[in-house]
């Protein structure tokens, strides 16, 4: 009975954080780690990043949770999540963010002094992106910025200092993530505006929104053009994976309309963790073998 509450209760907390969204931008910490080393790090470097990003992205996505939970509970679409359905409680996920976010401060320690002095700054967006939208339509950027955390700090955990091949890598994660957090904020134009939440679809309107969206996928293309450029191990495998890529935004923009948003979540969400897959496999098989 014990171990059947446990694993339900674990598989709550994968649902909570949505653990399977890991791969948004652990494709770009990854990539980053072995163009940095110029193939793979040291085994504790490694565990050390690991054990950044997984304690970062866990903790973020539970505060989140926690930060959100009144709201979710009066959006007809978040009202099933597990603190407005009473699943979990409100306590016990702030205490497991705290956990997460201290094995985060650990881990950045155990790397080197400059991924440990600028934790800090990473902790501190993954906190603040969760109140943006009640004052700033930038919500979705917030967020595209915490997420480029990932590919930054991973280069400073190898280097211990930066250059332009990971600020290439974070502006793609930035725009990448924010684009296509446009197209899922589009589904909750109603709510937000009723409610005075900001975003860019209240902003802009759902069409204009969508461009912008378009705008910020386009940009990320060829953030990812001058990465390849930049990084002497990656070549036509990197760059045949980002032709798939640009098939891939293709898709994501047919699939959503202003008068059709019902693929939403697979234009969103689905599309776009093929597209951190493609990166992943095509970058590290450049980085790697070629």
């Amino acid at each position: 009975m014990i171990l059947v509450k446990l694993i339900n209760k674990i598989k709550e907390y994968g649902k909570l954080v949505m653990f399977s969204h890991t791969i948004f931008s652990l494709s770009f910490a990854l990539l980053s780690m072995l163009l940095a080393a110029k193939g793979m790090p040291k085994l504790s470097t490694l565990f050390w990043i690991l054990v950044c990003f997984l304690g970062a992205r866990t903790g973020a996505n539970a505060i989140n949770r926690v930060i959100d939970a009144r709201i979710d509970a009066r959006n007809p679409r978040t009202a099933g999540r597990q603190i407005p359905k009473g699943e979990v409680k409100r306590g016990e996920v702030i205490f497991f963010a705290a956990i997460c976010f201290l094995v985060m401060l650990i881990g950045a320690y155990q790397l080197n002094l400059i991924c440990f002095l600028l934790s800090p700054i990473a902790l501190f967006l993954m906190i603040i992106y969760s109140y943006c939208k009640r004052f700033t339509w930038l919500c979705h950027l917030v967020l595209g910025v915490t997420c480029a955390c990932a590919p930054v700090g991973a280069w400073l955990a190898v280097t211990g200092k930066l250059s332009l091949l990971p600020l290439f890598m974070g502006a793609a994660n930035t725009l990448w993530v924010a684009g296509f957090d446009i197209i899922y904020g589009s589904q909750d134009y109603d709510f937000d505006k009723a409610n005075d939440l900001h975003s860019i679809p209240v902003k802009f309107g759902v069409k204009g929104a969508l461009k912008i969206a378009m705008v910020l996928h386009i940009i990320t293309v060829l953030c990812l053009t001058v990465t390849g450029l930049l990084a002497p191990a990656l070549g036509g495998i990197y760059f045949a994976g980002l032709l798939i890529i640009i098939g891939l935004f293709v898709m994501e923009y047919r699939l959503v309309s202003p008068t059709n948003l019902s693929n939403v979540n697979i234009a969103s969400y689905s599309i776009n963790q093929l597209v951190s897959i493609v990166l992943l496999i095509c970058g590290v098989f450049d980085a790697l073998f070629l």
